[in-house]
């Protein structure tokens, strides 16, 4: 079986051929809401384009209603010969959702849970860096969801403080030399990098300290297309045991497997 996995996020989408966990082929494209079904067809076959033939079933997940309904259009009228999965309340995910409201839980977090508990094990904890929000999901040792945390994501932070800021202006995301910048452009990457790491150590920790077991007994696993820029400089931290850029896409893998 060859899986086509689609992540919708809110500024980027993610799209995967996956075989048994491993992942054949990837794209990231821009996560358009003025784009139709048609045109998202259109994207799609020309991504693709011989290895549309490979593709057995599709799994979706999205944080972006509007996007949804369009691939919900796409997926019945241009591909109704592929069966699919859409990653929503009443779709089967194995995860035991231990939150005041469950149906708030997006779906992308779920497929993070999911793939990293079976993957890893639990306790697990895994810290997913988008471009608009970097956010941490916790699983117990019994592969619970238990809760987790929503941060601005890097991409944001750079671009407001551009926005937003008379003195200021729009940077290149790059790893800065040191952490006491020389001039401005340094500094808001310094800012922006060596502060989300430190934001990240200190939450992991506070996290791991409430679920009441030893640091070593729990996987800390990176994810997301911005994961690099701060693992690397966290290398030293020893915070992170895993890093998995594909995450999101395994666990989709693993939701259609259940459901189909």
């Amino acid at each position: 079986m060859t899986l086509l996995a689609v992540d919708i996020g809110n500024a980027h989408t993610q799209l995967g051929l996956l075989r048994d966990g491993d992942v054949l082929a990837d794209w990231r494209v821009s996560t358009d809401e003025r784009r139709t079904a048609d045109e998202w067809a259109i994207m799609l076959r020309g991504l693709l384009l011989e290895r549309l033939a490979e593709v057995t079933g599709i799994a979706v997940c999205s944080t972006v209603p509007a996007v949804l309904s369009e691939w919900r259009e796409m997926l019945t009228g241009h591909f109704p010969e592929r069966p699919h999965v859409i990653v929503e309340p009443g779709v089967r995910t194995g995860v035991a959702i231990q939150m005041d409201n469950p149906r708030e839980v997006g779906t992308d977090r779920i497929c993070n849970a999911l793939a990293a508990s079976t993957r890893y094990g639990g306790p697990c904890l895994v810290v997913d860096f988008g471009g608009t929000a970097t956010t941490f999901d916790v699983v117990n040792a019994g592969g619970a969801y238990v809760g987790g945390a929503i941060a601005p994501g890097i991409e944001l932070a750079l671009s407001g403080l551009g926005r937003r800021n008379a003195q200021l202006r729009e940077v290149e995301l790059g790893r800065p030399r040191t952490a006491i910048a020389k001039n401005t452009v340094e500094a808001l990457q310094s800012g922006i990098v060596f502060g989300v790491a430190a934001q990240v150590e200190g939450l992991v920790l506070r996290m791991i300290a409430e679920l009441g077991v030893p640091r070593t007994d729990v996987e800390v696993i990176a994810t997301g297309h911005l994961a690099s820029f701060v693992v690397d400089v966290m290398s030293d931290s020893g915070i992170f045991t895993e890093s998995a850029p594909w995450l999101t896409l395994q666990g989709l893998e693993l939701i259609y497997l259940r459901n189909s």
